[in-house]
């Protein structure tokens, strides 16, 4: 992964209170993650930043659309997301992540990147099964025919001697 220098906040000198930035993500921001699933997309990041005297907290407002391959056909599938994170950052000696939610670096560092955090929040808010809707025929219909031929199985016909037994004593 890169580092992305937009995603720097340099928190040092800031007064205590709420800060608030904006971050529009696209392709070149899933292209400097090292095995991406996400090809492209458009999505809107609010940060809500609130120092106080020992530590940030990081409130993420995350919404758009981003597109990967169907997981049946392979095509270009476009999803919409949407979703609320919270980080803690705490100071400490030095980095270490406490839970998931909660992370400390190191007192001496004056400003943080959450490039890596945003990355993490948009994988989490997508879907385990990742295919275009049934019925709606956007699936790459050569694929589909190719899966449907293979995945046509025959009966062992021991099975169906054993089914028809079965049937046979209820």
């Amino acid at each position: 992964m890169k580092e992305l220098e937009e995603f720097d906040i340099p928190f040092v000198g800031l007064k205590e209170g709420v800060h608030n930035y904006s971050f529009e993500i696209g392709a070149r921001f899933f292209d400097s993650f090292e095995y991406s699933e996400v090809e492209q997309g458009e999505v809107h990041v609010d940060v809500n930043m609130e120092k106080q005297e020992r530590m940030l907290v990081f409130y993420f407002n995350i919404r758009g659309e981003v597109q990967l391959p169907c997981d049946r056909c392979l095509s270009a599938l476009n999803l919409p997301i949407e979703g609320k994170e919270r980080l803690i950052v705490k100071f400490g000696q030095e980095y270490e992540e406490e839970s998931e939610e909660i992370l400390i670096i190191p007192e001496t560092d004056s400003r943080i990147n959450i490039s890596n955090f945003i990355y993490e929040y948009i994988m989490l808010l997508l879907p385990y099964k990742r295919v275009h809707p049934e019925g709606e025929d956007l699936c790459d219909r050569e694929v589909v025919e190719k899966l449907n031929q293979h995945t046509e199985v025959e009966t062992d016909p021991r099975w169906a001697a054993l089914k028809e037994l079965k049937n046979n004593t209820d």
